[in-house]
């Protein structure tokens, strides 16, 4: 593999310790914080984004919960505008302070083929910090993970839905354990009593795998959940591979770190357990 695959980290040092020894002692914090006793096999979750010092908990709790498998897609939005509406990175690896993250060439390929929305563009992800930030957690819980990201810049609900098909499609086929990760922060830059109203009139649709229902709300009550795209499909597939209900692990605001209440962003942390296999 050459240098040229691996795509370098955008925010190490800003949004997550730079020093691998500072950040797997951070992430460790957080993992551990979860109750759960023994691990949930999921099919996809939703994990906010942030710096760490604000929502790494919230991540935290959703990750520290889970079965972590060798093979995961992340799903984020696409905060710079760059690239295209629904851009995959097929090839190469992605580095972190804890080491490179291979991407799976395969998965990457049998998505496209399913999928000709997605267009390969590894633009879109340069700069784009909402996949990234997923990626450190994922690597202290499965050390021989592998990845595709995904980074989705339409706000239109048919391609989501279209991607969250195909993407179940291909599970399907696939026959392995593999985890969808949706990457989103929720409501932006409210009040921390506004947001949460907001918040939870958006998760209400979440719990019961209502990928239309997500989108209205978001959409017609303006909340501002910058991953409601990569929620969707998420959704979207789950619900076609078999899941019935998703879980509310944690919710937070940004004010619980920061005390300031006038201004937040809020954070759910949600898994979608996998629909359970009937005993002999």
């Amino acid at each position: 593999m050459t240098a040229t695959h691996v795509r370098q980290p955008a925010v190490a040092g800003r949004f997550y310790p730079r020093d691998p020894n500072d950040l797997r002692e951070e992430v460790h914090t957080y993992l551990s914080q979860t109750p759960r006793q023994k691990p949930v096999r999921a099919l996809g979750c939703i994990a906010p984004h942030a710096g760490y010092m604000y929502s790494g908990h919230v991540a935290g709790a959703v990750f520290g919960g889970l079965e972590i498998p060798p093979l995961c897609l992340v799903l984020c939005p696409n905060h710079t505008g760059k690239g295209r509406p629904l851009a995959i990175v097929g090839e190469g690896a992605w580095e972190t302070p804890l080491g490179e993250v291979a991407i799976d060439s395969g998965m990457a390929a049998a998505l496209r083929q399913r999928c000709p929305l997605l267009q390969e563009d590894s633009s879109a992800h340069r700069s784009e910090h909402a996949a990234e930030v997923e990626l450190p957690f994922l690597q202290l819980r499965q050390p021989q993970l592998r990845f595709v990201p995904i980074a989705l810049g339409t706000g239109q609900f048919e391609p989501l839905e279209q991607l969250g098909e195909a993407i179940a499609d291909v599970i399907a086929e696939k026959k392995d354990y593999i985890l969808i990760v949706a990457s989103s922060d929720m409501n932006h830059y409210e009040s921390d009593a506004v947001t949460r109203v907001k918040d939870h009139s958006a998760i209400e649709p979440i719990l019961v795998l209502d990928a239309r229902g997500l989108y209205d709300v978001v959409t017609q009550q303006h909340v501002s959940m910058c991953g409601f795209g990569p929620a969707v499909a998420m959704l979207t597939a789950t619900k076609k591979l078999g899941a019935t209900c998703a879980e509310l692990v944690k919710y937070a605001t940004s004010g619980d770190v920061s005390g300031d209440r006038d201004l937040v962003v809020g954070y759910a942390g949600v898994i979608v357990p996998a629909p359970q296999v009937p005993g002999p």
